[in-house]
């Protein structure tokens, strides 16, 4: 995967409260208003998978502090800052050596994507912290995994959970994996704004609950922004991807197969697999639903809701 040279990155889609405090407050993540929705399942306590539950349905629509530049959710003394974060990613080539440019590249494209194909999308920010956080979903920490907060609609990550997928998943990893945990954060975004994840009964789970047909339509999302990532323009009207080849779409099909429930329970929980309690769908799911879409290049081929056949 390749991002153009001589562009430019819009930073102002992050807010970086890396070194910022931010301590929790509350009872714990899931406690404030709306529940957060889990980047894959991907939680981690040690080695033992803690699997988000869904989506309560707050925060809909685009009213005061959702958006661009909302801060909501910040911890009593914390703020954001993106003034290092410009500087070091003042050009789009730089994503190509550079793990946090890499993400506020992906970020672009996503959210160009999307406004450029979802009549009414609002764009979002992503927060990038380390350690824990506070949010309109109560308290988290980097064990949580990436998630999306509909109470707030922020996309929240600790970068370094990009080395967790490779070092205790066992994951491939590269630039463009990278990329499809963030599209399918920002699909969840896309749900909230078109009130799909109010379709689904907070603690929902099993092998075809609403919980499961969420996350996999979220992958299928993901994989509709693959499919235009090299095309679709940014203000300058060029594409800031470049290159996506075979052997990203690969890996990341790797990844997609590592953050199943059945894998996640058979490798890292305790080995038992119980589709009782799947919440995010199997592995050959989620590779099937982000296939899906970066084959068809249609979010309407991914309505994960109005078909008995999950895979």
């Amino acid at each position: 995967m390749r991002y153009r040279e001589g562009g430019d990155l819009d930073t102002s889609h992050v807010q970086d409260r890396r070194g910022r405090g931010g301590g929790l407050r509350g009872s714990g993540f899931g406690a404030g208003r709306g529940v957060a929705v889990g980047g894959g399942g991907l939680g981690l306590v040690g080695l033992i998978i803690i699997v988000l539950v869904q989506v309560l349905g707050g925060g809909g629509g685009s009213g005061a502090g959702a958006g661009l530049g909302a801060l909501a959710g910040l911890g009593e003394g914390e703020t954001a800052n993106t003034s290092t974060l410009a500087q070091s990613c003042d050009d789009s080539g730089d994503a190509n050596d550079s793990v946090e440019c890499a993400v506020v590249a992906d970020i672009d494209s996503i959210q160009d994507y999307w406004s450029q194909t979802l009549d009414g999308y609002v764009p979002t920010q992503t927060v990038f912290f380390s350690g824990q956080v506070q949010t309109q979903c109560g308290g988290a920490t980097s064990g949580s995994g990436p998630f999306y907060c509909p109470a707030d609609q922020l996309v929240y990550i600790d970068l370094t959970f990009f080395d967790t997928l490779r070092s205790q998943f066992g994951a491939e990893g590269g630039a463009f994996p990278n990329a499809y945990v963030l599209a399918h954060e920002y699909g969840h975004h896309v749900q909230n704004l078109l009130g799909t994840n109010r379709q689904v009964t907070p603690g929902d789970a099993g092998a075809t609950s609403g919980s499961v047909r969420l996350e996999l339509q979220a992958d299928c999302y993901a994989g509709t922004w693959a499919n235009h990532a090299e095309t679709v323009p940014d203000e300058s009207g060029a594409p800031l991807i470049t290159d996506i080849t075979q052997d990203d779409v690969d890996r990341a099909l790797d990844t997609a197969g590592r953050i199943g429930d059945d894998f996640i329970q058979g490798n890292l929980g305790g080995g038992n697999v119980d589709q009782d309690t799947f919440t995010h769908g199997s592995s050959e799911q989620r590779q099937r639903w982000f296939l899906t879409g970066y084959e068809t290049g249609d979010p309407a081929q991914c309505d994960t809701f109005a078909t008995d056949d999950l895979g």
